[in-house]
């Protein structure tokens, strides 16, 4: 008699196929940036077709927009930009102060840095990585490793990058981390993601550390990828517990991190760079010139014993 149900694939059988599927793309996961990296620029151009009803339903609302919010937004805008030319004027004058101080002290000045504007196509789907996706990729100059900010403060990094796209990390992933400093007394600290948009943590405080609730944070410019002074996240929480030898303190980003559209893509200042060769060739110089004497004086201690010698 010939079975009614044909019976299938075993389950050992699937089992063992699963695990060395496993294997082999644990050992190959190195091996296949390359490929990812030639994948993720051959799917560039359907991201921008993903991305395009929604530009499409944003342009087609903003023409909707009636002429009564039209003129309520222009008169909002325009006593803002009158409070931001005040702030400007102030803060204008506190640059001319700023850089004759820095004259006095003989400290360099620091210059603008190129700046571009990238918008955000995709939100991360992947539950363990928080990501971003931005419309800047090679052809604009994005590199691996750039940082990028937002209006309140500093959003992540680049970690991928394709012709046409690029991939931010953003700071609250488990896997960033960003040296910072404390505003208001200089201590330096380094904060991590905790997988959630809202929370970072700060991990290895001394419990003498004098750090309050409210601190802001700012990056230091230590490790040479993030520039110095841009906001990071402000002290929320400050728990010293007698049963554990570090402090637990967690901070809040100031970069909306749930809701970024557009961001700045930041690259490095060239003069910054310039003007800290020049600062480390200063001390070179003078132990050079402290051999030079020390080298001197000793050889003219050697021509006087030499002297009494013969005499």
């Amino acid at each position: 008699m010939k079975p009614i149900f044909v019976r299938g694939i075993s389950n050992q059988f699937r089992l063992t196929l699963a695990v060395i599927l496993s294997v082999i793309l644990l050992v190959a996961n190195d091996r296949l940036d390359p490929a990812r990296d030639a994948l993720s620029s051959l799917l560039s151009p359907l991201q921008y077709v993903a991305s395009f009803p929604g530009q499409l339903l944003d342009i087609s609302a903003e023409n909707l927009a009636t002429r009564n919010m039209l003129a309520k937004q222009n008169k909002s805008l325009l006593r803002k930009q009158l409070l931001m030319s005040e702030r400007l004027q102030r803060f204008e004058f506190l640059r001319q102060e700023n850089e004759r101080l820095r004259a006095l002290l003989g400290s360099p000045v620091h210059m603008d840095a190129k700046k571009m504007v990238a918008e955000v196509m995709e939100v991360a789907s992947d539950p363990f990585h928080q990501y971003v996706v931005l419309n800047r990729g090679k052809k604009s100059g994005v590199f691996v490793g750039q940082p990028v900010v937002d209006a309140q403060g500093v959003v992540g990094q680049v970690t991928q990058v394709s012709e046409l796209t690029s991939r931010v990390l953003l700071l609250s992933d488990v896997s960033h981390a960003i040296p910072v400093r404390l505003t208001r007394n200089d201590a330096r600290f380094v904060i991590n993601g905790t997988g959630v948009l809202d929370e970072l943590e700060l991990r290895y405080v001394s419990k003498s550390t004098d750090i309050r609730v409210g601190d802001l944070l700012v990056s230091s410019g230590l490790g040479k990828r993030f520039p110095e002074g841009y906001p990071v996240a402000r002290v929320m929480s400050v728990i010293k517990d007698d049963g554990k030898s570090y402090a637990t303190v967690t901070a809040q980003p100031l970069a909306a991190l749930d809701r970024i559209r557009y961001l700045l893509l930041l690259w490095p200042d060239p003069h910054e760079d310039v003007a800290i060769e020049q600062q480390n060739r200063v001390p070179d110089a003078s132990n050079k010139a402290l051999v030079d004497g020390a080298t001197s004086r000793n050889s003219a201690v050697s021509v006087e014993q030499d002297s009494e010698v013969n005499q």
